[in-house]
């Protein structure tokens, strides 16, 4: 009987500690011309954060990738180019990720392994799925060919565009 009361308790703080999924949203990453990169990314609202999760493949093997949110949800140009600067409603400078003042597409460099596929699984402050100035709904979502400097202003100097997204609410 102790031993089913220990468990109960410990399943109910487990639980509430668990935040409930709010809305959510899905990039299906496809390759720009000449490049093989592609993957799928999901932001999930959680309180006043956004998860962001997902796997890239086709990245160059134990390299790390820029990873960004764009302005617009246009990746009809082939290159990527047609999703415009870096998504910065607050007008921040380019920044590492982990800093308050920094750009709402600002995000973690994706890490290729030793076969050029990357996982990403990072939860993020300044952008929502919800309506609003931080939406991502309708952005485009860009992986770059080189690292992010996390300095150079207002790109990170990340290189070509090797995969290109559209941010869509899930249904």
């Amino acid at each position: 009987m102790r031993l089913a009361a220990i468990a109960l308790v410990a399943m109910v703080a487990a639980c509430r500690s668990m935040q409930p999924a709010g809305p959510s949203a899905v990039a299906e990453l496809q390759p720009t011309k000449g490049s093989s990169t592609s993957g799928t990314i999901t932001f999930t609202q959680a309180g006043d954060k956004v998860r962001v999760a997902g796997d890239v493949r086709g990245l160059r093997p134990d390299q790390e990738h820029g990873f960004h949110i764009h302005e617009a949800g246009d990746c009809s140009s082939g290159d990527g180019m047609s999703t415009k600067g870096h998504f910065n409603p607050q007008g921040k400078p380019h920044a590492h990720p982990s800093t308050s003042e920094r750009h709402a597409g600002d995000m973690p460099a994706l890490k290729a392994d030793a076969y050029g596929n990357a996982r990403v699984d990072a939860t993020l402050d300044i952008i929502s799925v919800n309506a609003g100035p931080t939406s991502v709904i309708g952005r485009g979502l860009i992986v770059h060919a080189a690292p992010d400097d996390y300095k150079t202003q207002p790109t990170g100097n990340a290189g070509a565009r090797l995969a290109c997204a559209i941010i869509n609410r899930k249904s």
